[in-house]
């Protein structure tokens, strides 16, 4: 017959229930975070299980093959109400220790789904300094009540929310993640694939093309450095709602031939193997991913001044850094990286050591955070 004290020791020892609750699936920074933490949990310290609140992705069938219990609750608008309902439902009969959090819909659905669960702790990720929809910031304000912790992704991402309301005792930062190996071993991409020519000296910008990410802006930058060297080439990775509007604004500039748009691509690495300089056009951010990688890649990078990036480029490198909107700076700082010799400009410009950016560590950071009020 087992014994009080031993049934309790086994208790003790047997994994914490961990909630990971996304808006989406998709291709994005948020959701390759959650695949990277939730795949590299500890299992004898945590049982994961990922609820998605919209449709099944690849994504999530990867997750799965991964070992991940994987719940997509199949909503294909915010306005779903009764996907609120199925999550309780779910969450009730998982009975989860922890709930963690990610992107606005699940932050503010997850909170109100997590409490009326009876989930214990809930703990919610900021990624971005929303400073469009700021309806965004209200809601979140709302929903603090639930929350035990907010997870920044930046220190820019946690003053911005403090500015906007949120305590700063329910704050902590947890930078992004990168694979290191991955960036810094690639083999060159053959950009001849996008039409960029043979030879050319290319720049290249990797996000979704929405108004955020700012690349209208970068079209009007470079423009007049296009013109005046017919072999530099831009070439902007990923696709949104904005890709007919850049299309057009590269033929009204006159460099549609110079402008190369080939949407969403998982060769990231590989493709900034091959390019000579790295340009964020970002009007915010939260981090942003792609500048990480490409210091992992040992791109030369000129970036506007958003969240994240004097984290990661270090205050020092104002001639790499440049006013958000500016068009001007940006054009200046552009070309002036495209006269300096990239050897001296690549790994000398990174402030941060790129090590301290693995998703091993960010998952340890997540663990210990989770496990801070066990």
């Amino acid at each position: 017959m087992t014994s009080p004290e031993s049934s309790s020791a086994s208790a003790a020892k047997s994994p914490l229930r961990v909630a990971l609750c996304i808006t989406e699936l998709d291709p994005g920074g948020a959701e390759k975070a959650l695949f990277e933490i939730v795949t590299r949990l500890d299992r004898s310290l945590w049982r994961p299980k990922v609820f998605c609140l919209g449709p099944e992705t690849e994504l999530s069938r990867k997750l799965v093959a991964a070992g991940v219990e994987t719940i997509c609750l199949g909503a294909t608008r915010v306005t779903h109400v009764g996907v609120l309902f199925r999550l309780i439902r779910e969450l009730r009969s998982f009975q989860p220790e922890v709930l963690q959090t990610f992107l606005f819909h699940a932050n503010v659905l997850g909170r109100i789904a997590g409490k009326l669960a009876g989930v214990p702790r809930i703990y919610s990720g900021l990624r971005v300094a929303e400073k469009q929809k700021r309806w965004h910031m209200g809601l979140d304000r709302w929903t603090q009540w639930c929350v035990q912790m907010n997870v920044c992704v930046s220190e820019g991402v946690r003053q911005h929310a403090i500015q906007s309301g949120l305590s700063p005792d329910k704050l902590c930062v947890i930078p992004n993640g990168i694979d290191v190996a991955r960036y810094a071993d690639a083999t060159p991409a053959d950009l001849t694939m996008f039409g960029v020519p043979r030879g050319a000296s290319t720049l290249v910008s990797v996000g979704r093309l929405t108004h955020q990410k700012g690349h209208d802006l970068l079209l009007r930058a470079v423009a007049p450095l296009l013109l005046d060297d017919p072999q530099l080439h831009l070439l902007i990775v990923g696709d949104g709602e904005e890709h007919q509007a850049l299309s057009q604004l590269a033929r009204d500039l006159l460099i549609e031939s110079q402008v190369h748009l080939p949407g969403w691509r998982a060769e990231v690495p590989e493709i900034l193997a091959a390019c000579q300089l790295f340009v964020l056009s970002s009007r915010w951010e939260g981090m942003p991913n792609v500048l990480l990688e490409a210091l992992a890649s040992s791109l030369p990078c000129v970036a506007t001044d958003v969240e994240g990036v004097r984290e990661l480029l270090g205050p020092g490198d104002s001639g790499r850094i440049v006013t958000s909107g500016d068009v001007n700076a940006l054009r200046i700082a552009v070309k002036s990286a495209l006269c300096q010799d990239s050897g001296d400009s690549s790994r000398k410009s990174q402030h941060i050591d790129i090590n301290e950016h693995t998703w091993i560590r960010v998952t340890e950071s997540y663990s210990r955070i989770w496990r801070a009020e066990r």
